[in-house]
């Protein structure tokens, strides 16, 4: 072992050490009730396969994955929550890994300052492969005028540490040089979706925040949207107290790294969806990984590769952060992607019938406290039922667009 890697563990060790006594301290002193019931639970999102380089592959968002339908009641809060996917049965590790690096204290930063250019579409696309290589197909005018136009997310979904901050500074350098706002979506934690459908990831946290700080490093110095970790903090019910509480530290040290690398970039955190955990459940957990910090967040993502509608999302996603405090130019983006006609009433996942696209993509979108509305699921990507997981399947984005 290295000198410098030998001094770099010591130092996680200490942080470690620091982060249990005031992790326990937090807890003491923050317990969170949550208000209604939810019991409608999205698991994570699957791998989608490929090589994590700046071409196609880099905008394959992972295919949506679920557990058996169990419908619920909505919670009291929210208006018309639909239905969704039951939680898991699975019982969480009953040993806890050893606890990891918590948010700093301090002085917190002031947040970034709102972009005032549009969104970025990259140009190395799925969509946009499929538009280039079938101009004579019926379908492609709609496909490519209702999607392959418009911008999208770029997920970076494979574990790869030795190209990541090139693959990511390719994707941000382009918006840069195009005066426009990239949207990239980090998905690498360790059991990202507690050992389910998703496989992938990183091997452990230590290896995850190493990642971490080369992903950061691609970030450049322009405006940049950062999704961190889809389903990362609303699906940790699964898991033990302590290996909660590793991760969400790691998460809040993942906020304060790309923030600190670009102060410029907007770092949202997982706050799952209206058909799921109740506002001030959802927001306790947030606030132990850093995202009512302005040093590590700017708020908090929704809806992620679900159908909810906009309207139920907006009104979640405020609930949430009202219960999340921190300072009031904390804001939410939500997933529009393919939320048209709402969440299906039986709580289908993969690829239901009479979807349809939702907003289309913006950062203006004249409501209080929601930045932007996103489509980080590229629609026409399959969750895995109208085609490969992961892959762009024209049919079902026909039937989305028209």
């Amino acid at each position: 072992m290295s000198g410098l890697r030998a001094r770099r563990l010591a130092a996680r060790r200490a942080e470690r050490g620091r982060a249990a006594r005031r992790g326990a301290m937090v807890a003491a002193a923050s317990v969170v009730v949550a208000v209604g019931t939810v019991t409608g639970m999205l698991s994570a999102l699957g791998d989608g396969g490929g090589a994590d380089e700046a071409r196609p592959e880099v905008t394959r968002s992972p295919p949506l994955q679920s557990l058996p339908v169990v419908p619920s009641p909505s919670p009291s809060a929210l208006p018309s929550a639909s239905a969704s996917p039951s939680p898991s049965a699975r019982k969480a590790s009953p040993s806890p890994s050893p606890r990891r690096k918590s948010e700093k204290a301090g002085k917190e930063k002031p947040r970034a300052a709102a972009a005032s250019t549009r969104l970025y579409r990259h140009p190395g696309s799925q969509v946009l492969d499929w538009v280039r290589a079938h101009p004579g197909d019926p379908r492609q005018d709609v496909i490519r005028s209702r999607i392959a136009d418009h911008p999208a997310a770029v997920w970076f979904a494979d574990y790869t540490p030795a190209t990541i901050t090139s693959r990511v500074r390719a994707v941000t350098s382009g918006g840069a040089e195009a005066g426009r706002v990239p949207v990239v979506v980090p998905y690498v934690i360790p059991d990202r979706d507690c050992g389910g459908h998703s496989q992938g990831g990183a091997p452990d946290l230590d290896a995850y925040d190493d990642w971490i700080d080369r992903f950061a490093a691609g970030l450049g110095s322009g405006h940049v949207i950062v999704v961190l970790e889809p389903d990362s903090v609303a699906q940790a019910e699964c898991m033990s107290a302590g290996e909660r509480g590793d991760r969400f530290a790691s998460l809040a040290r993942a906020g304060r790294v790309l923030k600190d690398a670009n102060p410029n970039a907007r770092v949202y955190f997982d706050a799952g969806h209206s058909g799921w955990h109740a506002p001030a459940k959802q927001a306790g957990w947030l606030k132990q990984a850093g995202a009512a910090s302005a040093a590590s967040s700017d708020g908090i993502f929704s809806n992620v590769s679900n159908f909810h509608a906009t309207a139920d999302e907006v009104a979640y996603d405020r609930a949430v952060l009202d219960a999340l405090g921190g300072p009031a130019s904390l804001g939410a983006v939500i997933d529009t992607s393919r939320n048209g006609n709402g969440a299906p009433l039986d709580g289908e996942w993969c690829d239901p019938d009479g979807r349809k696209l939702g907003r289309a993509p913006t950062l203006s979108t004249g409501m209080g406290r929601v930045d932007a509305y996103l489509w980080v699921k590229l629609p026409g990507e399959s969750d895995g039922c109208k085609g490969k997981p992961g892959t762009f399947t024209p049919s079902y984005a026909y039937d989305l667009a028209r």
